[in-house]
This record gives structure tokens, sequence and C-alpha cells, in this order.
């Protein structure tokens, strides 16, 4: 499975962005997928997961209510909707799929390349 990631951008607080990743393979549709990012000097984090069957979602704290993970099996394709951005937002944003028990860690056996977001205060 290869993953590409798209999306990011150079935003104001405030503003709104969707990311997207779009896998090559089916057997995508049955790994769980994953948002990690790693901000400037800083060691990479778990965003959002979902679970193969898009029923049980994941979220970190410092995005929850403001972040959603959907997929779209038929179009191989996940997504990181981000709403209420904020400066400390910014970061290299990179999708995941597979992994076993624990989404949130980055023990994924697909990674795509990153796409980088930028958030002005």
């Amino acid at each position: 499975v290869q993953l590409q990631a798209s999306g990011g951008g150079l935003v104001q607080a405030g503003d709104s962005l969707r990311l997207s990743c779009a896998a090559s393979g089916r057997a995508f549709n049955s790994y769980t997928v994953a948002w990690f990012r790693r901000a400037p000097g800083k060691e990479r984090e778990f965003v959002a997961a979902m679970r193969w069957g898009g029923g049980t979602t994941y979220y970190a704290d410092s995005v929850k209510g403001r972040f959603t993970i959907s997929r779209d099996n038929a179009k191989l394709t996940a997504y990181l909707q981000m709403n209420s951005l904020k400066p400390e937002d910014t970061a290299i944003y990179y999708c995941a799929a597979q992994t076993g028990s624990r989404p949130e860690l980055p023990m994924y056996g697909y990674w795509g390349q990153g796409t980088l977001v930028t958030v002005s205060s």
C-alpha cells in the first residue's frame, strides 16, 4: 500500500483545511488509518485514527472537537477535516495505515510523505 497525503497549505488562525490521504491497493480498506504530525523542533505526535470499518475513531485531546477524521473506502481515501485552526497546529501532517490494537502509537506499516500545514496568527 502506498499513501499520498495532500491538502496542506498556509492559512490563518480560525480557518479550516481538509487533508486527503489517497491510497493504492484495496488492502487499505482493511486497515486502520491515522494522521500524525510533527511540529518544528518537536516529536511526532498522534492526531487522529479511524478503524477500517469507519465506526471507531480516536483523537488527541489537543484536536478533539476541531478535527474530524473520515474515510471513503470506495475511493481508497482518508481525510482530516481541520477546523478552528491554531498556530500550534502548524506541522507536517502524515497519514499512516495498518497497525494493531493501539492506533495512537506510530506502529504503522505504511506512511505517506507528509503535507505541510502552516497556521499564521
